[in-house]
């Protein structure tokens, strides 16, 4: 059995708290979890809300339909209470005047005042939660030690106790065994696999939804000896970090679409400078500053084509947490061996949805530098921008051997990197440079598939679209009346196309799901292959698509 708590109320009132208690608690007592959170682009005020899916079986996606509300105001109730399952439950303070049956009015902030702490009256409405599903408090003093200070930490038990009396038991869920999984978002695996990789300097300037990378791996400088700098402006974020790359440590740097705009021409510096990079891009819906803390997938074709002239990189869509953290190791490793930009795309509901995923598998590991110091030693010359078949150019550290420069240059230049106003050279130049293109195509992993082989109806999508397509997939298979598969891109530039094509050819329809107004993905498809969706599903109300949503949308199609 799978459940759906909707937490709702205003900025300010301790939801984010909340939510992660009571994440943890399922957690630690064996439960499969997937967290949404849905915030407004204020401090005070507005309508927030965290969704907590849990289950004792896989979990891929967020889901409409709830089984319960805990609503610290009455707007929450007002606004969701059409999800509300017939058999769901909604737990408020006795002072919200609602009419409905399966309303439980509980003296929240009344009881708090006893307890002496009125800020533990959400732990209160958390207690009355676990004795719903018939779960006990055991976990729940020592979570709360480890959470707040020692008199906060006792009143919150308090609480917990205090709204275990206040309700009796409404469900009966068993979690399996307990696993090794963890509880991670994707911004935070994304931290993770960088400091996996061997990153040692990340420079951005904070924007929304990307800010959390810098967070994690700012409050790890000490453990991972990693510099963390707070730029003034994404500019001087990215060409610091193309700076450090340059001088021989792995580098990257992090921002949203509106912070990318900005550093379209540094991303063309390091193509031309064939200075290793990577780039997380966590998309918001624009322009401009567009939504700050929504949810979009509209930057496809813009870091895809966003730099000055023709430049080499790699565009990778990011799934889910495990591959955040798997993908970022190997984009390092990529940048390296291409010296090459690497940009890895992202959105809000990726970077801020909690999931129980597998331990990451550190057996995976393995850090590939590409460089060419042990070639260079001696009387032989070293070029740093010399013509090869492949286009790569042996690569060394600055310093690192004696009478041994590394000059490069942002204007075009020739193989020692001088400056140079030479047609021909400029001809040769750019095509060893592009040459680079073809080779990482040897490196490209196709899309993933889902689903039924003999495919009726095929979906298409990328990135994070990945957990709720699953799903969707999965519910549609199940009604057994159609069989339904789907393409999920991860690398998607250059385009892996094999995949695509041989099960195009099989599908009678084919389907693109985006989070977009005009279905980028099936438009580089098109560009690409020939190949024409025959249907798309697009949203862009700055709302995740739900496996709930795709579901709901084929059978209206039907």
């Amino acid at each position: 059995m799978i459940y759906n708590i909707l937490i709702g109320g205003a900025a300010g009132q301790g939801m984010e708290t909340l939510a992660t208690i009571l994440e943890k608690l399922l957690k630690r007592k064996g439960f499969k979890i997937f967290t949404l959170q849905d915030y407004m682009s204020r401090v005070r005020g507005g309508h927030n809300f965290f969704q907590v899916r849990f289950g004792d079986e896989e979990i891929d996606s967020h889901f409409n339909e709830l089984d319960g509300i805990i609503a610290l105001n009455k707007e929450t109730i007002e606004l969701h209470i059409s999800e509300l399952k017939d058999t769901g439950f909604i737990i408020a303070d006795e002072v919200i005047e609602y009419e409905d049956e399966r309303l439980y009015n509980l003296a929240l902030k009344t009881l708090a005042k006893t307890i002496g702490n009125q800020k533990v009256f959400g732990s209160i409405a958390i207690g009355a939660v676990l004795k719903l599903f018939n779960l006990d408090l055991s976990f729940v003093e020592d979570l709360l030690k480890e959470t707040f200070e020692v008199e906060v930490a006792v009143q919150n038990f308090a609480a917990f106790e205090a709204g275990f009396k206040e309700i009796s038991p409404k469900y009966d869920i068993k979690a399996k065994e307990k696993d090794q999984s963890i509880l991670i978002n994707g911004n935070d695996a994304i931290a993770l696999g960088a400091l996996a990789a061997g990153c040692k300097f990340y420079s951005a300037y904070p924007m929304t939804p990307s800010t959390t990378i810098m967070n994690y791996l700012a409050s790890k400088i000490e453990e991972a000896e990693i510099v963390v700098e707070q730029a003034e402006d994404e500019i001087a974020a990215i060409n610091m970090a193309i700076g450090a790359s340059y001088a021989g440590v792995r580098a990257m740097t992090g921002t949203s679409g509106g912070g990318y705009a900005l550093m379209v021409e540094a991303v063309g510096l390091s193509g031309m400078l064939e200075v290793p990079l990577v780039i997380a891009e966590i998309q918001r819906p624009g322009p401009t500053t567009g939504f700050p803390t929504r949810t979009e997938q509209a930057d496809l074709k813009f870091v895809i084509s966003g730099t000055p002239g023709e430049v080499p990189k790699m565009v990778i869509a990011l799934k889910d947490p495990e591959d955040c953290f798997y993908q970022t190791m190997r984009a390092f490793n990529l940048a390296d061996k291409y010296q090459i930009p690497v940009i890895l795309l992202g959105d809000q509901f990726l970077a801020d949805s909690l999931r129980t995923v597998k331990p990451f598998d550190f057996n995976r590991i393995k850090i590939e530098r590409y460089l060419s110091e042990k070639e260079y030693g001696g009387d032989k010359v070293y070029n740093r921008y010399e013509v090869t078949e492949s286009g790569i150019s042996p690569r060394i550290t600055p310093g690192r051997i004696p009478g041994k420069t590394v000059l490069v240059d942002s204007d075009e230049h020739d193989e020692t990197g001088h400056i140079t106003e030479s047609a021909s050279v400029r001809i040769v130049m750019n095509d060893k440079r592009l040459r680079k293109m073809e080779f990482l195509k040897r490196d490209l992993l196709e899309p993933e598939f889902i689903g039924e082989e003999d495919v009726d109806i095929l979906l298409v999508g990328w990135g994070s679209l990945y957990s709720p397509i699953k799903e969707a997939v999965k519910l549609l298979n199940a009604e057994g009346k159609e069989k339904y598969g789907a393409l999920v891109f991860g690398d998607i530039w250059p385009l892996p196309d094999k995949l695509i094509k041989e099960k195009a050819l099989k599908a009678k329809r084919l389907i693109n799901v985006e989070q977009n107004a005009t279905g980028q993905l099936a438009q580089l498809i098109r560009e690409n292959t020939g190949i024409q969706m025959d249907e798309s599903y697009l949203r862009y109300d700055g709302r995740p698509i739900a496996s709930e949503d795709i579901l709901k949308k084929f059978k209206e199609v039907r």
